[in-house]
């Protein structure tokens, strides 16, 4: 998000005044912008499964934008609010519109309330990440990424198509979904970013074969791989959350009674 919204960059202004347009990264967020228009159409049409592929493809694009403006040096506030505006179509409008296409009609006013309450949510996400990211550069996210909870509803659409579901999915559970997504997106619970490269020497390596059998499991069955590590991301910031406060708690505890 990979947001994986900061430091993507496509433009530049020169010693004479001049603006330059670096076109490299200015593609990777246009073709992220094109794939989740493309989910858009596609939920329209009815074609549910494409459109949850395309909505991952968007955050594979999303994350490459990034990386590819901090390579470059080619990072600018341009950057950041075109990635921002794209972000809101491929993870904001995408993802509940196809969610509403396909489950959510029936539920009447809760079902489109539901989308628009994603779309909102995602629209604030942004807006708060971007406004952090102006004062300092934080470590972690602050709130669910909307990239992770876009891939999230997209997993949850090709995995119930793994297990046999047909092209409508009429269950409660992703109207439920949609609704706790949309509240982490907007919480204080902080996730992990994978912005910032990691520790040189053995850890390296460590985390390049971790990321080869990761890559192994998601060629051997992309639907189920996918929606378990967007599952596990997801719940990884209340996870660590509880742990934290308990930690604190525990702490706190083992300090009065030192003082008794």
């Amino acid at each position: 998000m990979s947001n994986l919204h900061s430091d993507k960059g496509t433009e530049e202004v020169t010693g004479h005044g001049q603006r330059m347009i670096h076109p490299l990264p200015c593609l990777f967020t246009t073709a992220s912008l094109l794939s989740g228009f493309y989910a858009i159409i596609s939920a329209i049409n009815g074609n549910f499964f494409h459109a949850a592929v395309a909505i991952i493809v968007a955050g594979i694009f999303d994350g490459l934008d990034g990386r590819v403006a901090r390579l470059t040096k080619t990072t600018t506030i341009f950057g950041m609010e075109y990635d921002s505006l794209s972000d809101l179509v491929s993870y904001g409008v995408a993802p509940p519109l196809l969610a509403y296409l396909l489950d959510f009609e029936p539920y009447g006013r809760y079902g489109w309330l539901a989308a628009f309450l994603y779309v909102a949510t995602t629209a604030l996400r942004l807006a708060r990440f971007n406004s952090l990211t102006l004062e300092k550069s934080p470590k972690d996210f602050v709130g669910l990424p909307c990239p992770a909870a876009a891939g999230m509803i997209a997993t949850t659409v090709l995995f119930s198509r793994y297990l046999g579901a047909t092209e409508t999915v009429k269950h409660v559970s992703i109207l439920l979904l949609v609704y706790i997504l949309s509240y982490l997106m907007v919480s204080n619970i902080r996730y992990m970013s994978f912005k910032h490269p990691a520790a040189k020497g053995k850890k390296t390596f460590q985390v390049t074969v971790a990321m080869v059998l990761l890559l192994i499991l998601v060629a051997a069955e992309p639907p189920v791989t996918l929606f378990v590590i967007g599952f596990v991301y997801v719940l990884s910031g209340p996870f660590s959350a509880s742990y934290r406060t308990l930690h604190k708690a525990e702490k706190g505890i083992e300090e009065q009674e030192d003082t008794i």
